[in-house]
């Protein structure tokens, strides 16, 4: 490589650094943000975040270099960390929608047993619903 790429490469590494520095903190608020269940706040952090996603994207060589060249080190640790924070939000959602799916099943499930076979006037089998049904509210 001759000098003024490898200066380049070194100046490309040094602008990249304090981005991935941003996008850990970025991800550090989406944690708080879904820990708050402020889903606004997690929305606005979205746009940065991708920003960032993108001008890493283009500042960055490829994989290869990345992982030879001592410049770009720093950088890898640092986006390894932000793996690692996007795993941890990652698992967040994960296990509210969990809970979020549980809930709506313990609901679906209570409304079909709410339920009550009689025989009308007729004798036949009449379906009575007990109290009033969601749907009515």
């Amino acid at each position: 490589m001759t000098d003024p790429a490898k200066a380049e490469q070194l100046a490309r590494a040094v602008r990249a650094l304090p981005m991935a520095g941003e996008l850990a903190q970025i991800l550090d608020m989406e944690f708080e943000a879904l820990q708050k269940q402020d889903l606004d706040r997690f929305e606005q952090l979205q746009g940065r975040k991708a920003d960032l996603l993108a001008e890493l994207a283009g500042l960055c060589p490829a994989a290869e270099v990345l992982q030879k060249d001592p410049d770009w080190q720093g950088l890898l640790a640092a986006m390894t960390e932000c793996r690692d924070l996007h795993r941890r939000n990652a698992m967040l959602i994960e296990r509210k929608l969990e809970a979020i799916r549980g809930t709506l099943q313990s609901l679906q499930s209570s409304v079909a047993t709410s339920t009550v076979e009689v025989y009308d006037r007729l004798g036949q089998v009449a379906r009575f619903s007990r109290g009033r049904g969601y749907q009515d509210a």
